[in-house]
């Protein structure tokens, strides 16, 4: 090594970044030093040009050019450190870097530290460690892994090893003080304070991890909130469009119609016009033409002619009476009047039927799997293997009379029961003249007599003799039935207290409960009604829910 670089201390030839010897080392205007490698990778991760060292901010980035002659002692230091590594005699014997301790016993080049012995307050490296491993006195000593500053173990009073606890004063205290400051205080050794304390660590460090796993369950759940917002604001947004577009569609339309109204009114004035303007011109030709007859007959000097013709020219040719004759300019007052009244009614109709299909679509959402309850349905009544459909064959069946069971009417409970949420399913109706279909609280008489009401936990509408259409809400509520009704949709929301019906192939809402009160379990009510000879033999059938477009 050159006698320059002997006159610097090791720390000169470290980068600060990488704590390494300096490679292909760079100068910055402030005289601070770094790896090019370094110093160009901390700039593009903080995207800030600024000095590490003394944190001067430059305003553009630095053009760095390797400092040539720092680079040639750099190199000249890692080659002698490198010669003095493979000399040592032990793989520990190296030259201390930062974040290292020194042996305390070491002249001229530092080596590492292996222990501290906390009663001499020396650290040792591995050469002069081994008196304390051999010495029978010295083996006495306690070690541990090597620290720096072994001084501040040692008590300021007293100058003892601080090698007591004081639990009162929560501090560290050697033997005298225990006996003097600290004598009624409840002392106790370091290493039971320490498993003590570290134990409670232990309790911290899994209490905070489990706070972390919250935090990031925490964010997981937030950021799947995140997603379902962005998936219902691009469903709400495509279903607007798609109404809007509708409602546009439509205006375009009466716009349209308004303008070929007015255009043929127009036109057929103008063709009326056009038709006596046509009429009158050739009654002008002819007009025309015996005019000039007459002329040159007065101017005649033939006496003959004139006498044998003059009965022929001397009257007018038979023309129309245009007296009377007007066309009338149509009166259009009104026409946008009425176009708008018209457009009005138009698009509150078709707002009513876009609501609802866009209301059906959301609710087919809470689709839930249903199926017949057995113990629940009356003897008349027959369930199919799958629990799907329901129909009276007009035989009553031998089963026994459980508490559960309808014995008068012609009801049957689904397996599944709510008592929260939101759910949805569909039943086909088609063919049938008489059913009966809603929910019902458990609690509900199923013996004898039922008057189907919200009083009596029902909550249901009817249809009887083919068009007696009626919601039993109390008093009942007299509906009218689409024709062709084939499949009715019902959906519950549980905490809203809401129970409605939908014709699903017309889209549109037969009626709602609100405010309804739910205290307990709720069960889906079916009742494909009687036989009536083969005129309501079709079965109600729990459907598949086909989703609206």
């Amino acid at each position: 090594m050159s006698a320059a670089s002997c006159l610097l201390t090791e720390d000169q030839f470290l980068c600060s970044i990488c704590l390494d010897v300096f490679t292909d080392p760079v100068t910055l205007s402030c005289g601070h030093n770094f790896c090019q490698n370094c110093i160009t990778e901390h700039w593009d991760d903080n995207g800030r040009y600024r000095c590490p060292k003394c944190n001067k901010m430059f305003s553009r980035r630095p053009k760095l050019k390797i400092n040539t002659v720092l680079k040639k002692m750099s190199a000249q230091f890692r080659q002698s450190a490198q010669q003095k590594s493979s000399s040592s005699s032990s793989l520990d014997r190296v030259v201390s870097f930062p974040g290292e301790v020194p042996c305390d016993v070491c002249t001229g080049t530092k080596v590492k530290a292996l222990k501290s012995c906390l009663v001499c307050l020396v650290s040792y490296c591995e050469t002069h460690l081994e008196p304390h491993l051999t010495v029978s006195v010295l083996k006495r000593h306690q070690l541990m892994d090597p620290v720096e500053n072994l001084e501040d173990r040692m008590c300021e009073k007293h100058d003892k090893l601080l090698e007591l606890f004081c639990k009162n004063d929560q501090r560290c205290v050697c033997v005298l003080c225990s006996v003097t400051d600290h004598k009624t205080h409840d002392v106790v050794p370091l290493r039971e304070e320490y498993e003590g304390k570290k134990a409670e660590l232990g309790k911290t460090e899994t209490e905070i991890q489990q706070m972390i796993q919250k935090r990031r369950v925490k964010i997981e759940e937030l950021k799947h909130s995140v997603e379902l917002s962005d998936e219902n604001a691009d469903r709400e947004i495509a279903e607007g469009v798609g109404v809007f577009t509708i409602l546009l569609e439509t205006v375009q339309r009466n716009l349209n119609g308004l303008i070929d109204s007015v255009k043929e009114k127009q036109e057929k004035t103008k063709k009326q016009a056009e038709g006596f303007i046509r009429e009158l011109e050739q009654e002008i030709s002819e007009l025309e033409k015996r005019c000039a007859e007459v002329e040159k007959l007065s101017r005649s000097e033939d006496h003959l002619q004139l006498l044998q013709t003059f009965t022929s020219l001397n009257s007018a040719p038979p023309t129309k009476d245009w007296t009377e004759v007007r066309v009338h300019p149509p009166s259009y007052e009104g026409t946008v009047v009425r176009a708008v009244k018209q457009l009005e009614e138009t698009i509150s109709e078709q707002m009513k039927k876009l609501i609802c299909e866009v209301e059906l679509k959301r609710v087919q959402q809470y689709e839930v799997d249903v199926t017949l309850d057995p113990d629940t349905a009356n003897p008349w009544l027959i369930l199919s293997d799958d629990g799907k459909q329901v129909y009276d064959d007009d035989v009553e069946q031998d089963l026994p009379d459980k508490p559960e069971r309808f014995d008068l009417y012609f009801y049957v409970l689904s397996n599944q029961s709510f008592s929260s949420g939101r759910f949805y399913y569909e039943v086909q109706v088609k063919g049938k003249t008489d059913w009966t279909l809603g929910v019902a609280r458990e609690s509900i008489n199923r013996k004898g007599e039922i008057k189907l009401s919200p009083k009596n936990g029902f909550w249901t509408i009817w249809l009887r003799n083919e068009n007696e259409f009626k919601a039993l809400a109390g008093p009942p509520v007299c509906l009218s039935l689409q024709s062709g009704t084939e499949k009715v949709g019902v959906f519950v929301d549980y905490e809203e207290g809401r129970v409605s019906f939908y014709d699903v192939d017309a889209a549109a809402l037969i009626y709602s409960f609100t405010g309804c009160s739910f205290t307990e379990k709720i069960y889906l009510v079916f009742g494909p009604g009687s036989n009536d000879d083969g005129k309501n033999s079709a079965p109600l059938i729990i459907s598949p829910v086909g989703h609206t477009k």
